[in-house]
């Protein structure tokens, strides 16, 4: 999700016969905007100590995604910065997070990773105009559709798994042991894992991208915990980190990727951070009828619109 210069695209297309699986690995870190090996590899370790399922369903659909974007000769330099995987390893932690580790889902996971590679395709031309990427609007599509449509399939569906229910009542209280679990789970929760080592592990991975994604991960995390807890948010949402992932995305695309490093745009960043938070309340409650998942559908609605707005808002600039 974030771009490279030209010098850097070839020398990642140049590593062969590696190219793949580095740029696989970049898929993951892909997820948080960064292109960085080690941001990726650190990720990923952390998704294996969740949880072997975890790690290799998220392995999976960044394999299946990335040699599919070869296969359909999708632009090199994309592929080797990691732009073709990140949908794919997401779609492949939703899928089994949802419908558990069966034969199915390997499937599924397969099909979805490769629609996913489509679907970015398409999103992009769509989005061009408006200097708008599809961030990870590929994986909040495919893995909604499956997810809603699985109880309909026999062979699909053999029930949700615990994990994926939470609770909507309870205790408006904060602690400080609800606080710090909020913290890191904010960050684990991009990739829909509630564990606050795995958190940990992420945001070391993001300080090897540099201090400044490092620090907007933060930021965004805190701006998610202060937004919820005002909002009267269940103490137990906000600890697990239902209320914060949303806004650690949108912090980290707005302050360390998309817009210039100034004063005002760092405003503008946890204005959105703040904002995602209370979009992440309403879009659950709108997909909850129909069994539906908010994933990051928060904060891809709310980055793409603060970006838009850009334009119209002088004293706010995109970054070169």
């Amino acid at each position: 999700m974030s771009l490279a210069e030209p010098d850097l695209v070839r020398r990642l297309e140049s590593r062969q016969p590696s190219a793949y699986l580095l740029a696989s690995l970049r898929g993951v870190g892909q997820v948080d905007f960064q292109a960085s090996l080690f941001t990726g590899a650190a990720i990923l370790a952390g998704l294996w100590a969740a949880g072997w399922e975890t790690g290799l369903f998220a392995t999976l659909g960044t394999l299946i995604a990335t040699a599919a974007a070869y296969a359909l000769a999708v632009d090199r330099g994309s592929i080797a910065l990691g732009m073709q995987g990140f949908a794919g390893c997401l779609t492949g932690i939703a899928l089994v997070s949802s419908l558990g580790n069966h034969p199915a889902t390997y499937v599924l996971t397969v099909v979805g990773a490769i629609l996913c590679v489509v679907l970015m395709a398409a999103l992009a031309t769509l989005l061009a105009p408006y200097r708008l990427s599809p961030m990870t609007a590929p994986f909040c599509l495919v893995s909604g559709v499956i997810v809603v449509g699985a109880p309909s399939f026999d062979r699909v569906w053999h029930g949700a798994p615990a994990a994926v229910s939470s609770t909507t009542r309870g205790d408006t209280g904060i602690t400080w042991n609800a606080l710090w679990h909020a913290f890191f789970n904010n960050v684990s929760q991009v990739f829909l894992v509630e564990s606050w080592y795995v958190g940990l592990i992420m945001l070391v991975g993001l300080a090897l991208a540099g201090p400044r994604v490092v620090l907007w991960a933060a930021a965004g995390s805190v701006a998610g915990i202060v937004a919820a807890w005002l909002l009267g948010a269940p103490t137990a949402l906000i600890a697990n980190g239902i209320y914060g992932y949303n806004a650690v995305l949108v912090a980290i695309g707005l302050g360390a990727v998309f817009l210039a490093p100034t004063v005002w745009n760092g405003i503008y960043a946890l204005l959105g951070a703040v904002a995602s938070t209370g979009l992440t309340a309403s879009l659950t409650s709108f997909f909850k009828p129909f069994g539906g998942h908010t994933f990051t559908w928060p904060f891809i609605l709310t980055t793409w619109t603060l970006l838009v707005a850009v334009e119209l808002l002088p004293r706010l600039r995109r970054s070169d």
